[in-house]
This record gives structure tokens, C-alpha cells and sequence, in this order.
């Protein structure tokens, strides 16, 4: 990696953040500015530009970029992609739109899926088959190929999507079809799913691949636009796009395959948590990020977060590997409104990043989560970004008062009930990925972070019995300083059913060769040294009366270890359902195997030389907490806490990134590391 710094870019819904990392010193400098949902790149650019002037960095000396993005996300859930078209076997054509036999509502009849990303009249059927066993039983037949071309062309669409049945166990077809298809319409955006994500499950793998399809037009553009900026400013830099399952690809990658962006932000988060629970010697936390629009919340146990393979973005379901995290419509530009029961709730609508909450002074005039923090004394009246985002308390009290007046209550009551509401919605979410899944929370800290999250840790952990908060150094930024620890990665998957018994052996050999030259050949296109590549495979098992598997560590293979690789699995199961039969049939349904580069190390940030760990407050309001009445509270600057600083509830710890709220009866201490762990006491005022 050339030159010296190494840079995060994590483009949110409300701001894009920006951290970068020094070689050699250390040294991290911060910047956020508001996104650019129409066009992200303009943030980015801005982002880069005002980073370099206020830090002194000069982005020519800039080796490597980072970039969690949002804008696939984003284009499906306001279904702006392209005009797409879908390819498939004959009598096959409508499958995307049957799908499986399950409500998205149980109890509203009236609730439906949404239609299909390619209407019925572009979608589109060829003569061929291949069969369960891999073998072609109708070959295919390229008149009726030059025939969908033609109807193809006449639609004039900008993209199509090809999905033939058990193209995964024998893509022959779909890849000579995407041949043909791309010699006739160069100009058109293609996707196998023989290349997107070459599994069973018929339904899942051509919604995938059709959801690829439609983002590929503009995801495109996008990164050429973004790739070509960066390159002006920064000839040698490397960039990389964070993908859904935690770790970077390139740009080139990106382009083929944006669903794999589907959750790039909330994945570069999970990096961050990852290193900072390590730096403070916590192995298992209860993360939550909560921004501008969302928060996600997920369980790392033994430093490692889990891989979900089937899950839903913008209500359609997604076949690939992601980060298991789990999303709820809280964050603080989050709206409080109230339904026709006449209770308040608060959200999925957020306030975004225009107009944003009415604190923002740009024309908000509903009552958001930010704004019910501002009443209570627990926002800086210096504003946002060390006071470069100035708040405007009184269009807050305004938008909360209507609130208040609507419930006959005070106004800071009514701003403890919205974030009351708020602390519920996460609660909720948190539940779901640990007690629902057997998991105690009470055998876990809690890390909160983004923008909002240090703000709400606190109420989130006395719901949940949680005696400890890990508030990260930079907990504003932690998705953009994710970025920084990501390393190259690549998910390769190889789909069969086999039965594991005593002939399983030879095909499941062969199926990790092929993934093994396969992962060679990437380590070579990306240049990974040999000394820092590794390989992780997986084994995708279950009983053969079963319908989903569990992911099981598959490296007894390598020694030909049937019996481990079935013990494993015994393990696995009794761990997930709390029982397993050694005599009922098992089976492997899919191997998989992820190549990586090196993880990039960075280390602690040189401290502030006037650093304490007896630091003086740097002023003091009135703040509420639970009481009746305000506390007077003392103001820190973090910047100013020095290692082994501690600190007694109530006080308020500012930052350039975000706002910590130490709530009465809680104790606060500075780690070697600069994060804050807080043990929480029992006092309620």
C-alpha cells in the first residue's frame, strides 16, 4: 500500500462520515457531512475535500479508500433501478412472482408482496432444460434465444436478469445465453445467476439475481463516477467497497454484484464493534447503531458475528451471505406521530437528512427523537460536529410542544416519552437477536454507537438487565473506522446434495477443489501476498428431513474427516434446537469457502497532551434524566479523558461524532484503549 493514509468513507442516510488513519503516528482525523441521497458521490467528494483542508492531509498521500454505501439499498426500497427485463426456462417465467406460499402479514389479508422488479410482459422464456442431476435434457435452442432478443430490443430495457433452472449444478446455458445476449446488446447490463449466487432454492436465486440486474445500471455509473474522482485526487490509492458479509471488494466487483452492497454500512459496523470489543479485552457484546433513520442491532459472541443467507431487503428476498443483523425504523431523525388509536409511536418515518430534525434549522416541523433529546437538556446547546452544526433549542421545544399539548402533559415529559418509545423499538430488536435465539443479554455488554446510540445505551441496557456499556472511542464514526480494519474478501459457494455417508467423500473432494482453485485464482487477481492469505470453509448440513441447514466448519475435510465433519454437525444442532438423532440420514446441501486478505492493524490514537485522568468539566446545564425535576450536570470533552480517568453520574461526555449520557448512579472509566466502560448502578432520579 502506498502512501500514508488510509481512509473510511460510510455513507449514511442522514450524514456520510469520514475516518481516516495515519501510518507510522497514528494519528486519526474525523469529518462528517450531510449525504447526498440524489447523488451520494457529491458527499463523498465533499466529504474527501473538506477532510484534507481541515486535517491538513493531502489526499495524493492518501494509499487506500474504504466505502460503506447505502445506494443500492436505497435505489430498491425507492425502486429506482433500471428497466429490467428477466430471461428464464420455458413455463418457468412467473416464478418470481408465485414465490413461496407465505404472507408478508399473517393477519392482514389485504397485505401482499410487492410485484416483481420485471413486469409479466418482460419476462421472458427460452427452450432449454437441465436437470436435478446436472445433466441437459432439453438442449437449448438459440432461435427462441434470437427471438427474446429481438422482443429484447423493441422494450428497449437496460437491463436483463438470467435464471435457468439448476443453472447452479450446470450453468452451460445461462452462460451461453448471457453471450449471446451481450453480443447483440452491448450497451445492456447482464446477470447470471450462475454468477450472482449459484445455489439452490429456485426462488431465492432468480429474485437475487433479478434485484442485481435492476441495480446494475446505476450502482454502475455510480462507482465509475466515484472511481474516477477519487483517482483525481488520490492516483494511488486503492479503493474498496465494503460488501454485505464484512469484508472489501473491488470496484470492478462491485459493479457486477451490487446486491452484495445490500448491507455494506451496517457490516462495517460490525468490523468496528469487532475491533473494539478485542482493544478492550470484551469478547461478547449486544451492538446498536443508531443514525439518522435506522438502528441495527447484532450479537457478537468470541468476537465473531454470524452470517444470515436468506434474508428480505425492501421486502424482497435475497439469497447471500450478510452480516446477521437485525434493523428497526429508530433513529434520531426518527418522527413522533400518532395512529389512529391515538397512542404516539415513533418512526420507521425519519425526518433524513433534508429536511432533518427541526433542531436543523432547514424547515423540519415534526417532532423527532433528536429534537426530544435537545428538550431534555442532553444535545450540546454548542451544536453538532464540535459546534459547526449550530441547533436551534427553540423550533425543538415548538415541535415537542405539539406533542405535549396533544397528550396534556409538560414538554420534557412528552421528550421522555418519544424517547421512551424510541428505547422500546430497540428493545425490541435486541430480544430478537439474542433471547429469541436462547441467548441471555445479561452475559453480554452492550455497545452502543453512531451518531445517537450513546445517547440511548443507557435506557436500552436497564430494560435488558445489562450491567455494562462499551461506548467505542469514536463511536459517531465506528462504521467509517470499520472500514479501515476490513480486509479483502470473496464468498465462493459450490451447491450439491449429497448424502453424507460413505461414498460422500470423492464429491465433496471435488467440490472444495474447485473452490480452492477457484479462491487461488482470486488471491492471484487481487494480489494478495502469499503469506497473509487464508481460506475459511464452511458446510451447509442438515437432516435429510429438514428444510434449512446450519453453517458447519468444514475443515475436517481437508483430512478426509467424514465422521468429524458429521460430529460437528450432531453439535451444531443440538447447540441451535437443543437435541440431535446420530442415526437419522445427514446431508450437505452446499460447501463454501471465503477467501481473505490480511486485516489492515491500526493501534491507539496518540491522546490529547492535556489529557487527564482528573479532567475538569467544561461547563454544566441542566439535563433530565428520570426524575421530576433537571440535574445539574457537569459537560466533559471526551478529548480531555484521559486512561484510567473515571467518572460518577450524572455527566454528559461531548465529542466531535457524538454525545455520551452517564446517567446518576453509573461510574464511567477510561480504558487503555480510549473507549469508556461503564458499569451501571441502580440509582433512578
Amino acid at each position: 500500500m502506498g502512501g500514508n493514509w488510509t481512509i473510511g468513507v460510510d455513507v449514511g442516510g442522514t450524514f456520510t462520515d469520514l475516518c481516516a488513519i495515519e501510518r507510522g503516528s497514528g494519528r486519526i482525523a474525523l469529518h462528517k457531512v450531510s449525504s447526498t441521497p440524489a447523488n451520494p458521490a457529491e458527499a463523498i467528494i465533499a466529504g474527501l475535500d473538506g477532510l484534507a483542508e481541515k486535517a491538513g492531509i493531502a489526499l495524493a498521500d492518501v494509499g487506500a479508500i474504504g466505502h460503506g454505501t447505502t445506494v443500492a439499498t436505497n435505489a430498491l426500497i425507492q425502486r429506482t433501478g433500471a428497466k429490467v427485463a428477466m430471461v428464464t426456462t420455458r413455463n418457468f417465467r412467473d416464478l418470481v412472482e408465485i414465490g413461496r406460499q407465505t404472507r408478508p402479514k399473517m393477519y392482514d389479508l389485504r397485505a401482499d408482496f410487492p410485484p416483481p422488479l420485471a413486469p409479466r410482459h418482460l419476462r421472458f422464456e427460452v427452450d432449454e432444460r437441465i436437470g436435478a442431476d446436472g445433466q441437459v435434457v432439453t438442449p437449448l435452442d438459440t432461435s427462441s434465444v434470437d427471438a427474446v432478443i429481438e422482443a429484447l430490443r423493441a422494450a428497449d430495457v437496460e437491463a436483463v436478469a438470467i435464471a435457468f433452472l439448476f443453472a447452479y449444478l450446470n450453468p452451460a446455458h445461462e452462460q451461453a445465453v448471457k453471450a449471446r445476449i451481450a453480443a447483440a446488446l452491448p450497451d445492456v447490463a447482464i446477470s447470471a445467476s450462475s454468477d450472482v449466487q449459484p445455489e439452490f432454492r429456485e426462488y431465492e436465486r432468480s429474485s437475487t439475481t433479478l434485484i442485481n440486474a435492476y441495480l446494475q445500471p446505476a450502482f454502475g455509473a455510480y462507482m465509475r463516477m466515484l472511481e474516477a474522482e477519487v483517482a483525481a485526487r488520490s492516483p494511488g490509492a486503492s479503493l474498496g467497497v465494503n460488501q454485505s458479509s464484512g469484508g472489501l471488494m473491488s470496484v470492478a466487483t462491485a459493479r457486477d454484484y451490487p446486491v452484495r452492497t445490500a448491507m455494506s454500512g451496517p457490516a462495517a459496523g460490525a468490523n468496528g464493534a469487532i475491533h473494539t470489543a478485542a482493544q478492550s479485552g470484551i469478547r461478547n457484546v449486544i451492538t446498536f447503531d443508531v443514525g439518522g433513520t435506522s438502528a441495527d442491532v447484532a450479537l457478537i459472541r468470541d468476537l465473531e458475528i454470524g452470517l444470515a443467507f436468506d434474508r428480505d431487503v425492501a421486502e424482497f428476498p435475497v439469497r447471500m451471505p450478510m452480516v446477521d443483523i437485525n434493523t428497526v425504523g429508530a433513529g434520531g431523525g426518527s418522527i413522533a406521530w400518532f395512529d389512529r388509536d391515538g397512542l404516539i409511536k415513533v418512526g420507521p418515518a425519519s425526518a433524513g437528512a433534508r429536511p432533518g430534525p427541526a433542531c436543523y434549522g432547514r424547515g423540519g416541523t415534526e417532532a423527532t427523537v433528536t429534537d426530544a433529546n435537545v428538550v431534555l437538556g442532553r444535545l450540546s446547546t454548542r451544536g453538532l460536529l464540535g459546534g459547526d452544526m449550530s441547533l436551534d433549542a427553540a423550533a425543538s421545544f415548538r415541535v415537542v410542544g405539539k406533542v405535549a399539548d396533544r397528550l396534556g402533559m409538560s414538554v420534557e415529559a412528552a421528550a421522555r416519552g418519544i424517547l421512551d418509545v424510541m428505547a422500546a423499538n430497540m428493545v425490541r430488536a435486541i430480544r430478537a437477536i439474542s433471547v429469541e435465539r436462547g441467548h441471555d443479554p445479561r452475559d453480554f455488554a452492550l455497545m452502543p454507537f453512531g451518531g445517537a446510540g450513546p445517547l440511548h445505551g443507557e435506557a436500552c441496557a436497564r430494560a435488558l438487565g445489562i450491567r455494562q456499556i462499551l461506548v467505542p472511542l469514536l463511536p459517531g464514526i465506528l462504521c467509517a473506522e470499520g472500514l479501515l480494519v476490513a480486509g479483502r474478501s470473496e464468498s465462493l459457494v459450490r451447491s450439491q446434495r449429497i448424502a453424507l455417508g460413505a461414498a460422500a467423500g470423492p464429491a465433496l473432494a471435488a467440490l472444495a477443489a474447485e473452490l480452492a482453485a477457484e479462491a487461488e485464482a482470486w488471491f492471484e487477481a487481487e494480489a494478495i501476498p502469499a503469506e497473509e492469505r487464508r481460506a475459511v470453509m464452511t458446510a451447509d448440513m442438515r437432516y435429510a428431513s429438514q428444510n434449512y441447514e446450519l453453517q458447519i466448519p468444514a475443515g475436517a475435510l481437508a483430512t478426509g474427516d467424514l465422521d468429524g465433519l458429521r460430529q460437528a454437525f450432531f453439535d451444531a444442532h443440538a447447540r441451535a434446537y437443543g437435541f440431535f438423532n446420530p442415526e437419522d440420514p445427514v446431508e450437505v446441501m452446499a460447501l463454501r469457502l471465503v477467501p481473505q486478505g490480511a486485516r489492515p492493524e491500526i493501534g491507539v490514537p496518540p491522546q490529547s497532551p492535556t489529557a487527564s485522568t482528573q479532567p475538569a468539566p467544561r461547563a454544566r446545564r441542566p439535563v433530565w434524566f428520570s426524575g421530576a425535576a433537571p440535574v445539574d450536570t457537569p459537560v466533559y470533552d471526551r478529548a480531555e479523558l484521559a486512561p484510567g480517568a473515571e467518572l460518577a453520574g450524572p455527566a454528559v461526555i461531548d465529542q466531535f461524532d457524538s454525545t455520551l449520557l452517564l446517567f446518576p448512579g453509573d461510574t464511567a472509566r477510561v480504558d487503555a484503549a480510549l473507549n469508556i466502560l461503564i458499569d451501571r448502578g441502580e440509582t433512578d432520579l
